[in-house]
């Protein structure tokens, strides 16, 4: 007994294997975004003042530049993931759909490794 449609055993179409790994990935990026995005909010609420150097000096800890580093990667994963679900369900024309994938990708790189550079200066100790 098949579970498969009898126009799926006709044309031998079947799952495309692919849309597991999408969808576990974006969960397992929502659940890192999750305490780490509330360790943000609790460790910036408990500063006693949101201008640079307190900041700076906060962020020179080694502990909240790899978490605040996590937060932008995992971030940056969970976004491009989300946009390239939209980008697949959405955009009909294959060429377009490429050339926008590609922009996804390229532009989240780029913001990652922004955010990651910064995240770097100013933990140590770059001046404005």
């Amino acid at each position: 007994m098949s579970l498969k449609t009898p126009l799926g055993r006709v044309l031998g179409l079947g799952s495309a294997k692919s849309g597991f790994h999408h969808w576990w990935a974006q969960r397992l990026s929502a659940a890192a975004l999750l305490p780490l995005t509330l360790w943000l909010l609790v460790a910036l609420l408990m500063l006693p003042a949101l201008d640079y150097p307190t900041v700076s000096a906060w962020l020179s800890a080694p502990l909240p530049a790899v978490l605040l580093t996590l937060l932008v990667l995992a971030m940056s994963w969970h976004s491009a993931l989300g946009l390239q679900v939209v980008a697949e369900d959405y955009v009909h024309q294959p060429a377009l759909r490429v050339v926008l994938l590609a922009g996804i990708k390229l532009l989240h790189v780029a913001l990652a490794v922004t955010a990651v550079f910064s995240i770097l200066l100013v933990s140590l100790g770059a001046r404005p």
